[in-house]
């Protein structure tokens, strides 16, 4: 059938009706025709679609709803990882993250902030074509996402196509979905006048009904969006700041919450968060806290990211909900660097739509401190409401002989001593290499590429040469063969010969390496590197007393303390015995002076942001090569190295004709010199 001129203007212009009163009712909030009107033209429209289906397109506004039940989802990978927040939950917490901004930034005066309310939602992208909403996917991890897009197209708070001209070609928009309180608690009326479960909270509704396979279940369910920032973008749209770019955002039509405010100092933040407190009962939606960001783009680029979180950024956790229970027992659990956490086990309670039957004490100090004993009833609280902990004891309501809790004598996984420093609230297992508890993250550790290198021993073999009980400690993995290998699920003679032959391979090491590989706490590559070089030996380090390690520069009393006690304990000098008398080996180390170090006389300096590390561990990795690092750069400056956003040091190097490496050209060139 031919699409007649008048009727294709018709639809489009419907359309175009029907788009904007949804971004006046979504995103200004200004709604400006009756229910029924909108609801006449949606039927007009959906009346020319089913007659003329060639006219249907991807961005219409009767495709919200629709598409098939999907068998699974897709991947997604996050061209820029969506990365998460620090917490604060104490005012002290602010204080310190704005003075940890302040020194950064060199700054004496106030910093300007944009105080946003932490919506309880799920963290989404949008992908933007042309204008065009062609993908939206969960966070996940960060790095991989789970494709969402037909889920995401039911909510008419996002838009199918962007308002205006001037938006990128290219946009990649993260934001929050969440459930009204209003539409939760109108869905679990109708759900329970129909009999059917309820939802327990309007996070996990939310969480829930992102993850249909049928998209007309989720179509079904009350879900909204707010938009709070960027990913990927193709132009070069220079924004000054985080507020500009919501501004940006909103003349898109996205919506952007109404309660966000512009904070100048710590003292503004605490103030927006105690306001946003009192009207957190009044607000459509759960929100959990504030979160703070540096306004300044400029600011955002120098203060850089550390792991998985921005510096500029910080989630200000509003006080958690709360329930009283009784705690059962108290037990010991083991972490992967041999911290003992005392957890208590609570007669079931549901806090925050979440029901709880175990809680963190966080460590012995604090229970002492709190005098929480078993069959205590206590106060328990979900910190930041997600993670249950005991805020507080009853003491009226404690029963008759209770007894304060003692910290073990000896660890319960592998018996041998808990040691706790006065100075510290962590106790731990000495049994380090032995202990099983932490064996798993040992061998890893052992084998991983800057240690031991044994290609191909990651965590699934890991974990399963010790359920097996093939390896027991890490001198076990010099004494695998084919048999043993081949007895694992999954693994074939291909398989066994290469981790065979990458174990061999590895016996053959440096001095560094060796120290790195031992896991010694606080002892990372470049501390390995430095005692390697001071004492040439591993006899002499072993030897060495906390007030010898202390005279090396570089390693402090604490580092010093746990080097000198790990060499100490008797079953890791017997492991080290028993590794070399299995053939791990490496050359005799020259101690080489500081005026001979491959980099002496050299400057450097560094800027953007490292993927491979923080910017002080490439700061240190350059000293341990003898070089200087240096914060500006002039005409004394060998190299520059220029990690992602380089700003102003870049454009220097540039114009005074001084080398300019990468981020992988640097890791390269370090290699090179690397004297071990």
């Amino acid at each position: 059938m031919t699409l007649p001129d008048s009727v294709l203007k018709r639809i489009e212009t419907l359309r175009q009706t029907i788009d904007a009163w949804n971004d006046q009712y979504y995103a200004l909030d200004t709604p400006s025709v009756p229910d029924a009107e909108y609801d006449r033209r949606m039927k007009e429209l959906q009346a020319l679609e089913y007659q003329y289906p060639e006219s249907i397109q991807p961005s219409s506004p009767t495709q919200r709803i629709g598409g098939f039940p999907l068998k699974a989802f897709n991947q997604v990978s996050h061209k820029i990882p969506m990365l998460s927040l620090g917490n604060a939950f104490e005012i002290d917490d602010v204080i310190a993250f704005d003075q940890r901004i302040r020194q950064r930034l060199h700054h004496t005066t106030e910093v300007e902030y944009v105080g946003e309310p932490k919506i309880d939602g799920i963290a989404v992208s949008l992908r933007y074509q042309q204008g065009k909403l062609i993908q939206g996917a969960t966070r996940g991890d960060g790095t991989t996402g789970e494709d969402i897009t037909q889920n995401l197209c039911t909510i008419h708070s996002i838009p199918l196509q962007l308002r205006g001209e001037n938006y990128p070609e290219l946009l990649e928009v993260r934001g929050e979905v969440y459930m009204p309180l209003t539409g939760f608690s109108q869905y679990n009326h109708n759900l329970e006048k129909a009999g059917a479960k309820l939802l327990v909270n309007p996070r996990n509704a939310a969480s829930g009904s992102l993850r249909q396979l049928d998209p007309q279940i989720t179509a079904q369910r009350p879900l909204a969006f707010f938009a709070y920032g960027i990913g990927q973008i193709s132009s070069n749209t220079t924004l000054r700041s985080h507020s500009d770019l919501l501004a940006i955002l909103k003349s898109y039509g996205l919506p952007i919450n109404p309660h966000t405010q512009i904070c100048i100092g710590a003292a503004a933040c605490l103030q927006w968060h105690k306001q946003l407190a009192q009207m957190r009962d009044q607000l459509n939606y759960e929100i959990d806290g504030v979160v703070y960001k540096v306004n300044s783009t400029e600011q955002q680029k120098i203060l850089g990211f550390i792991s998985k979180a921005p510096r500029w950024a910080i989630a200000h956790k509003f006080p958690a909900r709360e329930e009283l229970t009784q705690i059962e027992a108290i037990e010991f659990q083991v972490g992967r660097t041999g911290t003992l956490t005392p957890i208590a086990r609570l007669k079931p309670v549901f806090v925050g739509g979440v029901t709880i039957s175990n809680a963190t004490l966080h460590h012995i100090e604090e229970v002492w401190r709190k005098d929480i004993r078993v069959g205590d009833t206590v106060i328990v609280r979900r910190a930041g409401d997600v993670i249950p902990y005991v805020a507080s004891v009853i003491i009226d309501r404690r029963p008759a002989h209770t007894t304060p809790v003692a910290l073990p004598k000896h660890c319960p996984i592998c018996h041998f001593a808990v040691v706790k420093a006065e100075s510290e609230v962590i106790a731990r297992c000495t049994g380090g290499l032995f202990c099983h508890a932490q064996l798993k993250e040992t061998i890893k550790h052992f084998a991983s590429k800057h240690a031991l290198d044994i290609h191909g021993l990651g965590d699934k073999w890991a974990e399963q040469l010790i359920e097996s009980k093939l390896v027991t400690d890490i001198a076990g993995i010099y004494l695998l063969n084919k048999e043993k290998l081949l007895t694992l699920a999954r693994m074939g003679e291909k398989s066994a010969n290469h981790l065979l032959t990458a174990i061999e391979n590895s016996k053959t090491t440096t001095l560094p390496r060796f120290i790195y590989a031992l896991g010694i706490r606080e002892v990372g590559e470049i501390t390995a590197s430095i005692l390697a070089k001071h004492f040439g030996c591993l006899e002499n380090l072993m030897s060495a007393d906390q007030e010898t390690l202390q005279t090396i520069s570089d390693i402090g009393p604490i580092v010093a303390v746990h080097i000198a006690s790990f060499f100490q304990q008797p079953h890791h000098r017997e492991l080290i015995e028993q590794l070399q008398t299995l053939g791990v080996h490496w050359p005799a180390y020259t101690v080489t002076p500081p005026e001979q170090l491959p980099l002496t006389g050299k400057t450097f300096v560094l800027t953007g942001t490292f993927s491979q590390m923080t910017r002080d561990e490439a700061k240190q990795r350059l000293q341990s090569l003898g070089a200087k690092v240096a914060g500006s750069v002039s005409a004394k400056t060998n190299y520059v190295v220029a990690g992602t956003d380089a700003g102003s040091k870049l454009e220097k190097a540039k114009t005074l004709g001084i080398p300019i490496l990468s981020e992988t050209d640097w890791l390269a060139f370090l290699e090179d010199n690397h004297s071990a």
